[in-house]
């Protein structure tokens, strides 16, 4: 029996205001759920320079500074296979432009924590989205 591998992974929650960007996934296995912007980390790149890479590939805009905010430990099956995604989430600001969908999403906003409620989203978007508008 071969050891479950991990994949590193990240995210960017980019926040405007009192807004914050998600992307409606558009291929499986999240199709159709909001989430921040984000992918698998490339060989070479360093956790930030995916998380920025990923932002400019899904939505067209890039972040002003970024920071770690918090990591999750994300258990899946891709090709059959057991996996688990090591999620590194940033925290980073706009830095203006209007978001477009671009890569694997199909919609890309800025949204209030009221109108995430009526959103497909997961707790833990919710949870950083809270942290990071009402913690302000």
């Amino acid at each position: 029996m071969s050891a479950r591998q991990t994949i590193p992974a990240v995210s960017v929650a980019l926040l405007r205001g009192n807004r914050v960007l998600l992307v409606k996934r558009g291929q499986a296995p999240s199709r159709g759920h909001y989430a921040f912007p984000g992918g698998r980390v490339e060989p070479g790149e360093t956790e930030e320079q995916a998380a920025r890479r990923e932002l400019l590939e899904e939505t067209g805009l890039q972040a002003g500074e970024v920071r770690p905010l918090r990591a999750y430990m994300i258990d899946a099956v891709r090709d059959g296979r057991k996996i688990t995604y090591r999620l590194q989430v940033f925290a980073g600001l706009d830095c203006g432009g209007e978001p477009h969908a671009d890569s694997d999403a199909d919609e890309a906003a800025f949204f209030t924590l009221a109108e995430m409620d009526a959103l497909p989203v997961t707790p833990s978007v919710l949870e950083v989205s809270r942290e990071l508008l009402e913690g302000r």
